[in-house]
């Protein structure tokens, strides 16, 4: 099945929604995507034909197993990404956020498992973030 980047933004919302709010509503993923509600609803229909979330019309929304399971995945990523870009090469931290929401529906599972791994690596090293971010990048030295 494919599904485009985004359908996963909008997995990843009502995921983050249903945490946060315990419930999901139209008028919530309106806000967060910063779309009009009829975009909601036509997405909502395409995710539903998918199977990938259940929505009655002026109802709730949840996920299915499956798109529970795509949209974990895909929040995973966004927050590896954003801790990498914030954490690790001190990008500011609005930018790490929209880079992470781009890059995380395009990295491939060797690249992502790999980075996940360097991080992790790295991070047992702050003298090296902290030699990088405020020696190497403030120096200028490319």
């Amino acid at each position: 099945m494919e599904i485009t980047s985004c359908m996963e933004d909008y997995l990843e919302a009502v995921l983050i929604l249903k945490e946060r709010n315990k419930v999901a509503r139209v008028k919530d993923l309106s806000a967060l995507l910063q779309v009009k509600t009829p975009t909601v609803n036509s997405a909502l229909k395409c995710l539903t034909d998918k199977g990938l979330i259940e929505h009655e019309h002026y109802g709730y929304i949840d996920l299915t197993v499956l798109g529970e399971k795509i949209a974990k995945d895909i929040f995973c990523k966004h927050q590896a990404l954003t801790h990498f870009l914030e954490k690790i090469l001190g990008v500011d931290k609005k930018e790490a956020a929209k880079d992470a929401c781009r890059m995380e529906h395009t990295i491939g599972v060797q690249t992502f498992t790999k980075l996940r791994k360097f991080v992790k690596f790295i991070e047992d090293k702050p003298n090296i973030i902290k030699g990088f971010n405020h020696g190497y990048i403030k120096r200028g030295t490319h």
